[in-house]
C-alpha cells in the first residue's frame, strides 16, 4: 500500500467508527494519568513532558489540592524554543519605548528599589489546558488537565512603570516582548498586545514567585502578570514593553489564540466560525486533586474529596459534589483566603456505601451564578481553547 493511500484509508476509517461526530466534533473529557517523566527538569520535580525544546510540562493532578502550587511543579509553557541559557541581571533591563514621554530602560535593581513592591496572587492557566477533551483533536498540546497553577506574585504595577515613562494622549496599545526567539527565521515572534483599558493596578511586573526568585522555566528573571487572563498574555523574560496609538497585527493575536466570535464561542470542523476573537478571561472551571483517577478506595471509609476552583476573578461562590452521575449534587465546604483571582480550595466527605464504581463529580459555580456544564455540552472550537468541563475522577470501591 503506498503512504498515501494509507493515509486516506486511516481517515476514512476513523470517520466510520465515530460516524457524524466527526463532522460534528465532540467534547469528553480530557486525558487522565498520563505518565510522568522520569528525568526532572532543572528547578522541577518530575511532570508530565511534552518536550525538552522548548520545555512543555504539565503538573500532575494529585497537586490540586492546594491553594499554592510550589515552584517545582508549576507547569511551563513556552512557544519558541530559542531561550536563553545565561542572563546577566547587571546588564538586564526592560525597554520602555513608543508612544512616552520618557523613553525608560529599568534595570532590575532599579525596579526593586525606585517602585512600589506589591503582591497578588493569581491563577495562572494555559488557554489550551485540557485540550485533550476535544475531538478531532485540534493541533497543539494535547494537555490533560495540569496546564495551570496558582502563585503569589511579586513585583511593580505595570501603571508605575508606564505612569514614570509619561504616556502621550494618542496612547492606546502596548506590547510586550520577551528573549525567547524563534529557531527558523520565518517563525513570528511571541509578541501580545493589550488595551489600555484592560490594565489595572493587579496587572504587574513580577520577579518573585512564592516568595523566591522566578524559576527560569516560568520566566526568569521578570514575567508579566495578568490576573484573571489566560496565560498566553503573561509574557516571560520580559525585556521590551512598546507603546503605540493603533494595534500592530500579530501572529499571536490575528492567527493563534483565537476562538469562535459567537454566543457559544463554538463552531464544527465542517462549519469553522468565519468571525474568530482572541481569548482573554478565563471561565470557571474546578478540577479534583484527590481522589485520583482509578484510585483504590475502601468501602463505607471515611473518603474526603479535595481540589480547587477558580473562575476569571469574580469569585467562587459554589463547588458542587455529585457522586451518584449528576443525579444529586451536594455542597463542598470552602477556602478562599488568597484573594479573588486565586484557587478556592474545596473540600467535600461522603462514605462509600456499594461496592464497584463510583464516578465523582465537581461543578463549580461563580458569584454571577455562571456554573460548568458536562463535557458532552462543551462546544468544539478548532484551537480546543478554555475547556471547563465539570470534572470526573472514577473511584473503585473495595
Amino acid at each position: 500500500m503506498k503512504r498515501r493511500d494509507f493515509f486516506k484509508t486511516s481517515i476514512v476509517a476513523s470517520a466510520a467508527i465515530l460516524g457524524s461526530n466527526l463532522s460534528a466534533g465532540t467534547t469528553h473529557l480530557p486525558k487522565m494519568n498520563r505518565k510522568v517523566s522520569e528525568i526532572p527538569f532543572p528547578e522541577k520535580r518530575a511532570m508530565i513532558t511534552y518536550s525538552d525544546r522548548p520545555p512543555l510540562l504539565e503538573a500532575p493532578r494529585s497537586i490540586f489540592t492546594r491553594g499554592i502550587t510550589e515552584n517545582d511543579q508549576f507547569f511551563v509553557r513556552w512557544h519558541l524554543p530559542d531561550i536563553p541559557t545565561q542572563i546577566d541581571l547587571d546588564s538586564y533591563t526592560i525597554k520602555v519605548s513608543g508612544l512616552v514621554e520618557k523613553e525608560l530602560n529599568v534595570t532590575l535593581k532599579e525596579l526593586k528599589n525606585d517602585y512600589e513592591q506589591v503582591e497578588v496572587t493569581a491563577v495562572l492557566q494555559c488557554g489550551g489546558n485540557s485540550r485533550s477533551a476535544f475531538t478531532p483533536i485540534p493541533g497543539g498540546i494535547q494537555w490533560g488537565s495540569g496546564a495551570m497553577g496558582c502563585a503569589k506574585w511579586k513585583g511593580v504595577r505595570l501603571s508605575d512603570i508606564l505612569n514614570r515613562a509619561g504616556l502621550k494622549k494618542n496612547a492606546h496599545w502596548i506590547g510586550f516582548n520577551g528573549l525567547d526567539k524563534p529557531a527558523y527565521f520565518k517563525t513570528p515572534d511571541f509578541v501580545r498586545e493589550l488595551e489600555l483599558t484592560e490594565l489595572d493596578e493587579n496587572v504587574i511586573i513580577a520577579y518573585q514567585m512564592n516568595d523566591e526568585d522566578l524559576p527560569y522555566l516560568n520566566g526568569f528573571p521578570l514575567r508579566l502578570v495578568l490576573p484573571g487572563y489566560y496565560s498566553d498574555s503573561w509574557v516571560k523574560m520580559l525585556s521590551n514593553i512598546t507603546v503605540t496609538d493603533k494595534y500592530q497585527p500579530l501572529f499571536f493575536m490575528d492567527k493563534g489564540y483565537r476562538i469562535a466570535d459567537n454566543k457559544t464561542e463554538g463552531e464544527t470542523p465542517k462549519h469553522l466560525a468565519k468571525k474568530t476573537k482572541p481569548i482573554t478571561t478565563m471561565d470557571v472551571k474546578s478540577i479534583i486533586g484527590y481522589p485520583e483517577e482509578n484510585m483504590k478506595v475502601y468501602h463505607n471509609s471515611e473518603l474526603v474529596v479535595r481540589g480547587v476552583a477558580f473562575d476569571d476573578g469574580t469569585g467562587i461562590d459554589k463547588v458542587m459534589v455529585s457522586t451518584d452521575e449528576g443525579k444529586t449534587w451536594d455542597e463542598a465546604l470552602l477556602k478562599q483566603e488568597n484573594g479573588r483571582y486565586s484557587f478556592t480550595e474545596f473540600r467535600f466527605g461522603f462514605k462509600p456505601t456499594k461496592y464497584g464504581t463510583v464516578k465523582i463529580m465537581a461543578k463549580a459555580i461563580n458569584r454571577l451564578g455562571v456554573a460548568q456544564r458536562f463535557a458532552k455540552d462543551i462546544p468544539w472550537n478548532r484551537g480546543g481553547y478554555k475547556y471547563n468541563g465539570i470534572d470526573v475522577v472514577t473511584v473503585k470501591v473495595v
